[in-house]
Formats: C-alpha cells, sequence, structure tokens
C-alpha cells in the first residue's frame, strides 16, 4: 500500500512539505509525489487539494482519496473516480478559526467606516462619521457545520445579533439557529450581514439567485467563503445596483477569477483569491492516520457520504 501526495495546483504547500509532515507520523511509511509515482498500481489512497482529470484512470487499486481541506464536490463528482474509491475531507480548527476571521475582518471594516475615512483621507479631509453599533447589528452563518459554527460562536462573542441557518437542525448556545428553505427568505430580510459558508451540492448550487437575492434587506452585504457556484455572478451585480450594499467574495465560480470579470471592478464587491482559511495546523496528523486506518480496515476519519456531496 502506498500514499500518493498530488497537490494538484500552486501557490500553498508543496508536494515534498507535505509528504514530510506525514512520514514525521508515520516513519517508514510508502508515501510518495507525483515526481516519484513509482508502480501506479501499488497506490492505494490519494491526498490532493485538485484532483488531476486524468489521474484516476492510472490508479487501478485508489481505495481513497483524501481532500486536503473541506469541500469535496469536485471530487464526489469526478467522472474518473470509481464508484468503490471512498472520499474523506479534513476538518482543520485551523483554518476554520481563520475563515471565521476573514468574516469577522470585512464586516468590521463596515462597522467601523474604514472605507470611507480611507478616501477622506486621500483627499487630507477630517470627517468624523459614528461607527454601526455591533449590538444593533444582525448577522447570519448560513451552513452551521464545523466552520460556519465556529464563525457564528466568533460573531457571538463580538457582540452580534447573530442568526445561524442549515439544512438541519443545530443547536448553537448564544445563536439563534433556522433551518429548512423555508426559512431562508425572511431571515435574509433581517440580517446586515450574511456569511455564506455552504458546500457545494444540488441544493445549494446558484441558491443566491435573483429570486434568494430580493430577499435580502437594502443596505446589507453578503460574503461568500462558502463555494463560488453558491452565487449566480450576474443576478448578484444586478442586486448590488438594485440595493444590496455590497458584497465580498473569497471564492467565485471560476478561479482564478478571470480579468474581463465585471465584478474586478464593482465598487460594491471586495475580491479575496481563495485565502480566508489558508493554513490546515495539525490537520496533516489525520492524513496520516486515515492512510493507517485504511490499511487496518478501520473506520476512516471524516469520510464522506458521495451521494450527499458532504
Amino acid at each position: 500500500m502506498a500514499l500518493l501526495i498530488d497537490i494538484g495546483h500552486e501557490g500553498w504547500m508543496t508536494n515534498d512539505e507535505v509528504r514530510d509532515v506525514i512520514l514525521d507520523a508515520l516513519p517508514g511509511s510508502d508515501v510518495r509525489t507525483r515526481a516519484g509515482i513509482g508502480d501506479p498500481a501499488e497506490i492505494t489512497m490519494l491526498a490532493c487539494s485538485t484532483l488531476d482529470p486524468d489521474l484516476p484512470a492510472q490508479l487501478p487499486n485508489l481505495a481513497l482519496v483524501q481532500k486536503l481541506g473541506a469541500g469535496v464536490e469536485t471530487i464526489v463528482n469526478h467522472p474518473a473516480l470509481p464508484p468503490q474509491a471512498r472520499v474523506a475531507r479534513l476538518k482543520p480548527m485551523e483554518p476554520a478559526r481563520e475563515i471565521a476571521e476573514w468574516a469577522l475582518t470585512y464586516m468590521l471594516r463596515d462597522q467601523r467606516q474604514l472605507l470611507r475615512f480611507a478616501a477622506a483621507q486621500s483627499r487630507a479631509e477630517w470627517a468624523p462619521v459614528a461607527p454601526r453599533e455591533t449590538r444593533k447589528t444582525r448577522a447570519a452563518v448560513l451552513g452551521l457545520g464545523h466552520i460556519g459554527a465556529t464563525t457564528a460562536r466568533l460573531l457571538r462573542d463580538i457582540g452580534f445579533v447573530t442568526t445561524g441557518w442549515s439544512s438541519s437542525p443545530k443547536d448553537i448556545d448564544g445563536v439563534t439557529c433556522l433551518h429548512g428553505p423555508d426559512a431562508l427568505p425572511a431571515l435574509l430580510g433581517e440580517q446586515d450581514y450574511v456569511v455564506a459558508i455552504l458546500p457545494s451540492t444540488e441544493g445549494t448550487r446558484d441558491l443566491f439567485d435573483a429570486a434568494m437575492l430580493s430577499h435580502m434587506k437594502p443596505g446589507a452585504v453578503l460574503l461568500n467563503a462558502g463555494r463560488g457556484d453558491l452565487i449566480d455572478e450576474d443576478a448578484l451585480l444586478a442586486a448590488l445596483g438594485a440595493g444590496l450594499g455590497g458584497a465580498v467574495l473569497d471564492v467565485t465560480r471560476t478561479e482564478p477569477l478571470p480579468a474581463d470579470s465585471p465584478l474586478w471592478s464593482h465598487p460594491g464587491v471586495t475580491i479575496t483569491p481563495h485565502v480566508s482559511g489558508w493554513h490546515l495546523g495539525d490537520a496533516l496528523d489525520d492524513v496520516a492516520e486515515n492512510f493507517r486506518r485504511l490499511a487496518a480496515g478501520e473506520p476512516l476519519l471524516h469520510e464522506v457520504d458521495r451521494s450527499r456531496g458532504y
């Protein structure tokens, strides 16, 4: 049995860095990178961030794909992944905290009028404006899994009037938790900020279409750190022209965002290049543990239901 590391894109960790962490946890294990793949028939587990379209067909005994992150929609829907191959994801605390901090950063930017003050400074203009009162500001987190629940708790602790929404019932102390599609439109109409941290599934793709965006409170800000296909980007641009206050997007439908996208230049849109949750912390230990468990025939950590997509 061998584990292959193939992150699948540049600008993050390297394959060698991940391999070294796994070998520290499991000394003597057969851990390979794409540069030294050896006999593909010996590989039973693949750890990746982006799954190469051509790779599954080259690994006849692939039993497990370990996503180096949370979102698995491109893996579970991969046309070349055999049905018997299992999929697992990571649930690390470090990027969950970072995503919560990302949302809070941009919410406080607006609460404290920072863009207004930066513009005034460029004009050498002393122009006091009162900050918005957090205790009177409503914020909703859509998606109350590991990351969403962490975000909701942080916003609650800062003092926002915090509501959470999910597909199934959840219970978070100090957070009003709603669930089901019928609850969402009215919820959106009450919120000053909406933070989307949802997976890409049949039920969430294009969730924010023109109809759903029309329910949002005038002047509200939509923040998306979930998946880019949650939002119909043409509908978002139209909504911004019709009273939506702004959008902060860490993910987009096409990444990298094409240079000719109108999202880049729209004054109501802030783009961050999929960096809200960056560091994995000690989560690579779970990759090593799943390699051990796969070999031992034990239940995996954070296995995904491929039929549900998460």
